[in-house]
């Protein structure tokens, strides 16, 4: 009844208003690449709650083909915004739906034209990522929990250090973190801040602030422009009832979704995280989360990445068809070679795992890698057809601020960071996706398609490796008698590659293994994190 109440009454005031009410859309160009966004702004004088009182939607279409229903929001100082990513070229009509007569039935169209940049989403496909033109996707990516939160200056040196890096994913959180390590107070809040008394703040939860999500959509296209995903995280337990954003009702939790998928949903490098640690959020029920999966599926018309963060060894239901791909936090799985590939056979879907503790130089034990083991456990995920996503902790003051990068973003202390460009470009190579050649009996070689294998050796050393393949070959055409090989030494840590001189040629098959016809050997150098590349010579 109040809801009605209150639209009597700003109906009312609207046609009062009218003269000064223009309904002419503002667009920058009528044209727009694939998979980027177009943008219809209404400019409206409105009084009452403009974030909740007025409804926009806005349906689009191409002639002879589906439409595709988006909805509008409130963008502040009298403007209502909807946004669309079109992902197919052509002309797209459009017609808009609201709950006030000055901003229903507005029509128009626009032409979408081949994307001069990008690859469009991210998409899961079988156990791999791909883009949506077909682009492989390997996600290394690393974790900035709260850098959009940070101070101007910080999150300005956040892009250029994940530039530099060359890292393709992002983890980061939509609420700030109010956490051991992280402290520090945002200048503008996802709500409007109604009052502040000592240490109690009173948002009020019906008002988003527009001015914070200006700054984030900022921060997402600069992510963008580097080629970067925004693993976006909508809700943590990292609040405590400090904000209190932790313990919004469900009412609440709806509306701050459906605000901000309306607002970032047309962002094509999104990604939809419902949670971090998503089992210390006490104030949300198991239902409570499969309810609001629901909404965030619901609320997202094209489709974005979508999974769910646990705490150690707290696996969510990823069977779950809902959920895209995996987010583990666990380190076992990554420490020695070859188990990654366990829980990849579990998985119908991509598996990442999006936490296996950080480099860094902190007491806790899950922040205190060493830049090699760091890199260890991302190669150990890598090789066993998984993703791993790295994480720095360094905690070095200087001055009166601390830019640990893991909760804060800013510059890099480590040394892990400064391997992915290589990483990426070993990657880059890769025919096919990545999985174990024979799962389960041979924690070493990995094949990436036809006669395309990587052996990775991980901390042991030796002076040599009896060239040798497994007669299994994953999923992919398996090795015969006479096929011929060559082998690249890579150097994982100093960023080397070794081409050998010699031609290996399998011989006949002993014990499901092939061997050179005639053993030979490949001499290594007395070095850990020894990668193999085997490649079969083209008849």
């Amino acid at each position: 009844m109040k809801s009605i109440q209150r639209f009597l009454i700003l109906t009312i005031i609207v046609c009062f208003a009218v003269d000064s009410y223009s309904t002419t859309f503002q667009s920058k160009k009528n044209t727009v690449d694939r998979w980027q966004r177009y943008e219809i702004t209404f400019q409206a004088s409105v009084f009452g709650n403009p974030f909740q009182d007025v409804s926009i939607k806005a349906s689009f279409w191409q002639d002879n083909g589906d439409t595709i229903t988006v909805t509008g929001f409130y963008d502040g100082d009298g403007r209502y915004v909807v946004r669309f990513m079109p992902q197919e070229v052509g002309e797209w009509k459009y017609l808009t739906k609201s709950n006030l007569k000055q901003l229903d039935n507005k029509q128009g169209s626009f032409r979408c034209v081949e994307a001069s940049k990008g690859h469009g989403m991210v998409t899961a496909k079988g156990r791999a990522f791909f883009y949506e033109d077909g682009t492989p996707y390997h996600p290394i990516g690393t974790t900035a929990y709260a850098w959009v939160h940070m101070a101007n200056d910080v999150q300005e040196q956040t892009v250029s250090s994940l530039a530099s890096a060359q890292f393709n994913k992002v983890r980061m959180c939509l609420f700030p973190k109010h956490y051991s390590l992280c402290m520090d107070l945002p200048e503008e809040y996802p709500f409007v801040l109604k009052n502040k008394v000592g240490e109690r703040y009173e948002f009020d939860f019906t008002r988003p602030n527009p001015l914070f999500y200006a700054n984030l959509e900022k921060r997402i296209d600069q992510l963008a422009a580097i080629g970067c995903e925004a693993d976006l995280i909508l809700f943590h337990p990292y609040d405590k009832g400090y904000w209190g954003f932790d313990q919004m009702s469900m009412e609440q939790n709806r509306f701050y979704l459906s605000y901000l998928q309306a607002r970032l949903s047309s962002f094509s490098n999104v990604w939809w995280s419902m949670a971090n640690e998503f089992d210390y959020v006490k104030g949300k029920s198991l239902a409570d989360w499969n309810s609001l999966i629901d909404m965030v599926k619901e609320n997202d018309p094209y489709g974005h990445l979508l999974s769910v963060h646990g705490s150690t060894a707290t696996y969510f239901n990823y069977m779950d068809d809902r959920i895209t791909h995996t987010s583990i936090q666990d380190e076992g799985p990554v420490v020695e070679t070859g188990r990654s590939s366990i829980v990849r056979s579990i998985y119908p879907k991509p598996v990442i795992f999006d936490e296996v503790a950080y480099e860094g130089n902190l007491k806790s034990r899950w922040g205190r890698l060493s830049g090699q083991e760091m890199l260890y456990r991302m190669w150990n995920g890598i090789v066993g057809g998984t993703y791993v996503t790295h994480g720095e902790c360094y905690h070095y003051y200087e001055g009166d601020y601390d830019t640990i990068f893991w909760a804060k973003g800013g510059p890099w202390r480590g040394e892990s960071w400064k391997r992915i460009p290589f990483v990426r470009s070993i990657l880059a190579d890769v025919p096919q996706p990545i999985m174990m050649a024979d799962v389960s009996r041979d924690e070493v070689t990995s094949t990436a398609g036809d006669g395309y294998y990587l052996l990775y050796f991980g901390k042991k050393v030796q002076d040599c490796w009896l060239f040798n393949l497994p007669a299994k070959n994953g999923d992919y055409a398996r090795p015969a008698k006479g096929d011929r090989f060559r082998v690249e030494i890579i150097d994982t840590w100093n960023m080397t590659i070794t081409p050998i001189d010699t031609v290996y040629e399998l011989g006949d098959p002993n014990d499901y293994r092939y061997y050179d016809k005639d053993n030979k050997k490949v001499w290594l150098p007395l070095q850990p994190y020894l990668l193999l590349r085997i490649k079969k010579i083209a008849e």
